[in-house]
């Protein structure tokens, strides 16, 4: 009696499609329709990344590099981590020296998704930190980081002293709740994660649902998601101040408007 050939993995995956309702395949990774939906989201996932290299390359053109500039990046345990290591990248592909200033020394971690995610050392804590030392500020968001800080008063008084000195400040999310706390927003149109938008009405600033504002000395945006413009427009403000502050310096007595 002849053997029949053995089947191929292939036509052993068709067979247990068959054996499988629909509605189950994407429990144990098979059909179609999961497989485009799968496909899809990588799909989506390359075309943001080439959204927000070309987002920074844009910015990047327009500032004209931030050589010889340092930032900081105020935060603590529970900060969205992409808001600050993309905003902090694109400030250093941009030529900036960043500085990580928090509550103490050592290393703060950061919050993904739904869980931590990964640690990051600080360069400074609050007590050696001041804003003579910086040409601007960045806060990120992440409930609890924000939650945190603006109980701080060495932090709120630390951001304040940047609007004092008319430097520039980049907040999203739910950093501008430490605008709230430092009085700073009456007056500003600024936008955050929306639940923030009656603290910030309160507040006497204009709370407006817009991917990224700018607002004089101040730029703001909603969520990780904007990113990508908000580090094109903190580039671009963070630049625009250098080229003030640098026609200042050449500019005789009495010439500045």
């Amino acid at each position: 009696m002849a053997t029949k050939p053995a089947k191929s993995d292939r036509e052993v995956d068709r067979a247990l499609e068959n054996t499988f309702p629909a509605s189950d395949a994407p429990a144990w990774g098979g059909g179609d329709e999961e497989r485009r939906r799968r496909d899809a989201a990588a799909t989506e996932k390359a075309k943001a990344k080439v959204g927000a290299k070309a987002s920074a390359k844009r910015a990047l053109e327009k500032s004209g590099g931030l050589r010889g500039k340092t930032f900081a990046i105020l935060a603590t345990h529970g900060f969205e981590q992409s808001e600050l290591m993309e905003p902090k990248r694109a400030l250093q592909e941009a030529g900036a020296t960043i500085e990580i200033v928090s509550l103490r020394k050592g290393r703060i971690r950061g919050w993904r998704s739904k869980d931590w995610g990964d640690e990051i050392d600080v360069d400074l804590d609050l007590n050696a930190a001041n804003e003579g030392r910086y040409d601007g500020l960045v806060l990120p968001g992440g409930t609890l980081n924000a939650d945190t800080l603006r109980t701080e008063p060495r932090a709120i008084n630390f951001v304040k002293s940047f609007f004092a000195a008319g430097k520039p400040v980049a907040a999203i999310c739910h950093a501008p709740w430490l605008l709230v706390e430092a009085q700073v927003v009456a007056g500003h149109k600024l936008t955050s994660w929306p639940s923030l938008k009656t603290d910030v009405r309160n507040a006497g600033g204009e709370w407006v649902d817009e991917t990224v504002v700018i607002d004089d000395q101040l730029v703001t945006s909603r969520k990780p998601d904007d990113i990508p413009a908000f580090n094109e427009a903190m580039i671009g403000l963070f630049a625009k101040n250098q080229r003030r502050a640098a026609a200042r310096t050449t500019l005789a007595p009495g010439d500045v408007s």
